[in-house]
């Protein structure tokens, strides 16, 4: 049997980095925007001579995040071709406008609120419920191991109408996939595995276009232009991490946040118009992707500080989401604070294509576990219980009992 993917990919994302927040907020302190070395960010020799390594800018405030994301001339998304697109090929992850805004409008097709609405009820609520119901049968479970990790991916194979044999292969591969930053050949060979998967699934929908996300993306059409087999192809890469990892560990942090603030869970369960503001909150305090990188195009100026041109910006939206100019005790996880825009989903132009997808799965989560598991708590036996992680943010499970 080979290793564990899950196991393998969280031990890669700096599982070590438990608490990267007070850093960021003494760096922030100092100045909005600080120059770093990209050796010391890879933990490469400070010494070692590397040809052609670009200047890095990390931004850590929430003005110049936001700037930076809405500015997509000066920062452009094209960072991406030369790291993500190896392995997802040619996606709207690298694109810039007017290529971003064409492929967008496409693809946004298969994502309308007529599509989500089926998907909450036909896939997404009786997947939910019989997971949850396992577990309140138990009395006892890992939220995050039976829960937050396999229901998104899941989702998106019934969304992508999979056969359900076929999902303990999908989802090693999507796993597989994104462990491209520490495993190139693995992530590669996943890459290749999948495209030749959606080839077999995306030919017949061609011809005969059935009820399901890739038929969607076979038969959609805007100005007269439709998506060929490679941008489909693609995008179907692109959806696994954008459409599964991030959700998943969203819905973990937010479960972190109310198991670790039981009174803030009990008032949830009391009141459930609470439930899309704890949502916000838990997005806020935690994005699962703290950052998000962008190529400046020009020099220019970014929350008062100078950025070269033909830089790396490495844009912090979890530092973002903590700056005290805009909220108060921002490290408190806090269901009751005044509602404000935060960053986790990006904005701009690549806000996230599939924000509202995402909002309906842990909306989908929240309810369930808080009409099943009334008594739901963490285990008090469960030997450190914590949020870690550098690349992707999440606790790596969350016993409880109920």
């Amino acid at each position: 049997m080979s290793a564990d993917p899950f196991e393998a990919f969280e031990e890669a994302q700096g599982q070590g980095v438990r608490d990267p927040y007070p850093k960021w907020a003494e760096m922030r302190r100092q100045a909005p925007v600080h120059e770093v070395d990209l050796r010391e960010e890879f933990g490469l020799d400070p010494d070692a001579e590397i040809p052609d390594l670009p200047r890095s800018f990390v931004i850590l405030s929430y003005d110049g995040v936001t700037q930076v994301l809405r500015d997509s001339a000066t920062f452009s998304s094209s960072f991406y071709s030369e790291t993500m697109g190896a392995v997802m090929g040619h996606s709207i992850l690298e694109m810039d406008e007017p290529e971003h805004h064409h492929y967008r409008g496409l693809i946004q097709q298969a994502f309308t609120r007529k599509a989500l609405d089926r998907w909450e009820g036909e896939l997404v609520r009786p997947m939910v419920e019989g997971i949850v119901d396992q577990i309140a049968e138990r009395g006892h479970g890992d939220l995050v191991r039976e829960l937050t990790f396999p229901f998104p991916v899941r989702v998106i194979a019934g969304m992508l109408g999979l056969p359900q044999s076929d999902l303990p292969q999908f989802h090693r591969w999507a796993v597989e996939l994104i462990s491209v930053g520490f495993d190139f050949d693995v992530g590669m060979a996943a890459s290749q595995k999948l495209r030749e998967y959606f080839a077999e699934q995306l030919a017949p929908r061609r011809d005969e276009p059935r009820d399901d996300l890739i038929s969607v993306l076979a038969q959609g059409e805007l100005d007269g232009h439709r998506l060929d087999d490679e941008a489909i192809f693609a995008f179907l890469r692109l959806l696994l991490p954008a459409g599964a990892e991030t959700t998943y560990r969203s819905s973990s942090n937010l479960l972190f946040g109310l198991l670790t603030n039981p009174d803030q869970l009990a008032a949830l369960q009391a009141d459930r118009s609470l439930l899309a503001q704890a949502m916000d909150e838990g997005l806020r305090w935690e994005p699962p992707l703290p950052s998000i990188a962008r190529w400046s195009t020009a020099d220019a100026i970014v929350d008062g500080v100078p950025v070269a041109a033909q830089s790396v910006i490495n844009v912090n939206m979890g530092a973002a989401n903590r700056d005290e100019k805009r909220w108060e005790r921002p490290d408190r996880f806090d269901i009751f604070r005044p509602p404000l825009q935060h960053v986790s989903f990006a904005l701009g132009p690549h806000t996230c294509l599939g924000m509202h997808l995402a909002r309906m799965e842990t909306k989908v989560a929240m309810e369930t576990i808080l009409d099943r598991l009334p008594k739901l708590r963490l285990d008090p036996t469960a030997d450190d219980v914590h949020i870690s992680g550098r690349a992707f943010r999440s606790p790596r499970s969350l016993p409880v009992l109920c």
